[in-house]
């Protein structure tokens, strides 16, 4: 859905973006993104905020298409297999749209705390973020283990001290000390496995 607002807006703004240009926009907020997508094009500051704003509006309405089946293959059941173990898990996200999202998905009370785009300044790369969820959940980062599809995401769980779980291609998140394609077929006592060696 961003990458769907990103290239409508480039395309009536004539710039060139593609999927490999968007890869390297997961994870970062969206001014961020959109000096990444205007490769040292410059334009005024108003014209800046328009466009971002434009983009947010596009995505606003792509997202309103969202429910239950747009959630990634696996992650409800991961999510359940977490609460049944009474363990907690929270969402960190860039996105100051993530609660409508996550609502819109069904998965609000498989979550036990939602940091978002408008609950830290700094954004990924910095930690703070994933450390405002963690103390939302009242644990300390080495308790935690961050699931994470961006090698900002990444960047950012280390840098809080955070161990973590990528998702995706490794040369996007082989930072990550374990790494699964996806998260079809995976299940809590994997996970759990994995970090008590």
């Amino acid at each position: 859905y961003h990458y769907r607002g990103w290239k409508r807006l480039t395309e009536e703004e004539n710039i060139p973006f593609t999927r490999e240009d968007n890869e390297h926009l997961r994870g970062i907020p969206r001014r961020e993104s959109l000096m990444l997508i205007l490769k040292g094009r410059t334009y005024p500051e108003e014209k800046i905020q328009e466009m971002m704003e434009r983009k947010n509006n596009y995505y606003l309405e792509y997202i309103r298409e969202i429910s239950p089946k747009d959630l990634l293959p696996g992650a409800r059941e991961l999510l359940e297999e977490i609460r049944a173990a009474g363990l907690k898990s929270a969402l960190g996200s860039a996105s100051k749209n993530a609660p409508d999202v996550i609502r819109r998905l069904g998965i609000a009370d498989l979550l036990d705390a939602v940091s978002d785009g408008n609950s830290v300044e700094r954004q990924k790369p910095a930690p703070d973020l994933f450390l405002h969820a963690a103390k939302q959940l009242g644990l300390d980062p080495v308790e935690c283990v961050v699931t994470e599809d961006a090698a900002a995401g990444i960047e950012a769980a280390h840098a809080g001290g955070f161990r973590t779980l990528g998702l995706g291609p490794r040369e996007r998140v082989g930072q990550a000390e374990l790494v699964f394609d996806s998260l079809q077929g995976v299940h809590l006592d994997m996970v759990l496995r994995a970090f008590s060696r």
